[in-house]
């Protein structure tokens, strides 16, 4: 049975915890398991919808009942694994995840579906700041740039797998087996952690702060319900501006409290840390640019390409496999570059990749896309690794499940915000360069504009002008995700910059000596 481990005592082995890569396999595996689901999901919508006839709206929240439940706990979950202990906030989270899989693989109604993914989301929001949090304790200084390395390629590696998985599965079994997979898995990870995780948290003791956990809670749902409610609804609809408003209240709430608490539950001064606050800046701006761009871009390979679920999923593959690829080099690059530049060098990289991609034509094939998707990929691998080691290292390390909630949290409010921001120009552009002959309301869709033009005079001709327009709104689109990427690399590079003084080799010490130590 794994032992608790103090703060101190894990910091002070030179080399970390003695079986440290084997616990980083599991948190990985559990980390994994999390990051597929929604993606998983997505491809599975079309036979739900079928199975349990679903209307849109129990669709909608199928996908944002997991949404709104993650964007409001992840705070305060990160908050408890600190105070409670992080391993037990692990096995919590992967067993209400995994009973929650069980729920809704044999849901009969949507409700079930709906009440069942909102379990997942508690789960998740237990296990995801517990993940990082735990590699902050069984790694010490020199080799945890390495582990972050694994962690974020592990993270990132899950969204280009998803539709893969999901219509693999499809094709072979019932939609439940989407949610299903995850029982095994969950099973073996529960295993293995309580087998081999150490626990620690805090060693301080502090009061709950009772009012900053409410207030984060209806900070997140608020802000979060708004911005996903914009593409049904519009940004000046009632739907969107009331859970804005109340989103913005208690942000602001939730900020004037926790600098006046005696025990906050997120300590504010860490905001004036530079190196913190570029670190937490950069994400949230790259989770805006992929988030939104790469949702509308899959759109593009099945409506304007032909491809289908499973042909997108595969098209998306070399991503993954860039990322995998020049993650490992991550540390060397930022022992060489600095973080900051290392920052700047990745995000621009990808930035280049989803400004290729804008370039995509109704007629262009593949190749465009493959060049744009190996550029994005290879970018991320870079940037995203130093960004989390640039995070934790700005951080006391018995704060890091707080640290990682908060992360997650505006990483999962820049994802919605791009897909509706880029999903609402994507929009107007595509509308305004529809034929004039197709009826009031397709512009809604691509769907439904292809179906209409399939029934106009010269059908042909029609279609193609369709696509034609869906791509320019798809090119539009994924031109602002590239600006919003350089602009996170900008924004990182200087206030990293800016914490060290100047000195970009100063945050890169401990990568250096994890390099050249092996």
């Amino acid at each position: 049975m794994a032992q608790e481990v103090g703060v101190e005592a894990v910091q002070g082995e030179s080399r970390g915890h003695p079986r440290r890569w084997v616990i980083l396999a599991v948190l990985c595996l559990a980390l994994l398991v999390v990051l597929l689901d929604n993606t998983v999901l997505s491809v599975a919508i079309p036979s739900i919808t079928d199975s349990l006839h679903a209307s849109t709206s129990d669709v909608q929240w199928m996908i944002n009942a997991y949404s709104l439940v993650l964007a409001g706990l992840l705070m305060t979950t990160g908050s408890l694994a600190d105070r409670l202990g992080r391993k037990r906030a692990l096995l919590f989270g992967v067993a209400l995840f995994t009973a929650g899989s069980a729920v809704a693989a044999f849901s009969e109604t949507s409700t079930q579906l709906i009440i069942a993914r909102a379990g997942m989301g508690v789960g998740a929001a237990f296990l995801m700041p517990g993940t990082l949090a735990v590699l902050m304790q069984i790694f010490d200084e020199k080799e945890r740039p390495k582990a972050i390395a694994a962690w974020t390629a592990v993270a990132s590696m899950g969204l280009a797998l998803g539709p893969v998985i999901g219509g693999v599965l499809l094709d072979h079994f019932w939609w439940g087996s989407v949610f299903l997979i995850n029982i095994p898995v969950g099973a073996v990870a529960i295993v293995a952690m309580v087998l081999l995780v150490p626990e620690s948290r805090d060693p301080m003791t502090r009061k709950p702060d009772i009012p900053g956990v409410l207030l984060s809670i209806v900070m997140g749902v608020g802000l979060v319900y708004a911005v996903i409610s914009v593409p049904e609804h519009g940004w000046g609809s009632a739907n969107v501006l009331v859970p804005l408003v109340f989103g913005v209240l208690a942000l602001t709430g939730f900020v004037l409290w926790e600098r006046r608490a005696e025990d906050p539950m997120l300590d504010m001064t860490l905001f004036a840390n530079p190196q913190f606050t570029g670190a937490v800046a950069g994400g949230a701006l790259t989770a805006f640019a992929m988030g939104g761009s790469l949702f509308l871009f899959t759109q593009y390979l099945q409506f304007v390409l032909g491809y289908s679920p499973l042909q997108a999923g595969f098209a998306v593959m070399p991503m993954a496999l860039s990322l995998l690829l020049v993650t490992p080099f991550s540390p060397r690059v930022s022992a060489r570059l600095g973080v900051p530049l290392t920052l700047a060098v990745g995000l621009g990289v990808m930035g280049a990749g989803l400004l290729a991609l804008s370039f995509v034509g109704t007629d262009s094939g593949y190749w465009p896309t493959l060049t744009g998707l190996v550029l994005i990929g290879g970018g991320v691998g870079i940037a995203m690794p130093a960004s989390a080691n640039a995070l934790m290292g700005a951080i006391p390390p018995q704060r890091a499940g707080i640290a990682s909630g908060l992360t997650s949290t505006l990483q999962e409010f820049g994802n919605a915000l791009g897909v509706a921001i880029l999903g609402s120009l994507m929009s107007a552009q595509f509308a305004a360069h529809l034929p004039e002959l197709l009826p009031d309301g397709v512009e809604h869709s691509v769907g439904l504009a292809l179906g209409a033009a399939a029934q106009a005079p010269d059908a042909a001709s029609v279609v193609h002008s369709v696509r034609d327009a869906f791509v320019s709104g798809i090119s539009l689109s994924l031109t602002c995700g590239a600006a919003a990427a350089v602009a996170a690399g900008l924004v990182a590079w200087a206030l990293l910059r800016r914490g060290q003084g100047g000195h970009p080799d100063k945050l890169a010490e401990s990568v250096q000596d994890g390099v050249h130590r092996e």
